[in-house]
């Protein structure tokens, strides 16, 4: 039982550490002078960890069914320490390329 709590906890812990990565913005404040405002942002925030957390589950799914067709072993009793909490892979700034066009 003890360790099943610490397995949430875990959880817990890397669901807050997604939210403060992606509250970058204002050093990580919510700054709004409004209720409403504040209630916005605070939505916002969710939705995009939200977002987050089902784009990495669809592709963790994706990634252990190419495993499994390309006849490579995915152990059943791993699958429950696979996390879509990361967001290591996630360039959180942004990547802005802006093409020059070429000179008529």
């Amino acid at each position: 039982m003890q360790r099943r709590a610490q397995i949430g906890l875990n959880k817990g812990e890397a669901h807050h550490a997604l939210k403060n990565a992606l509250r970058i913005g204002r050093q990580g404040e919510i700054r709004d002078r409004t209720t409403e405002g504040q209630h916005y942002r605070i939505a916002g925030l969710n939705l995009l960890t939200a977002v987050i957390i089902y784009w990495n589950t669809v592709h963790l799914g994706h990634a252990v069914t190419e495993r499994r067709n390309e006849g490579l072993d995915v152990p059943p009793e791993f699958l429950p320490h696979i996390s879509p909490l990361g967001w290591a892979h996630i360039l959180l700034t942004g990547e802005y390329l802006w093409p020059k066009e070429p000179k008529a």
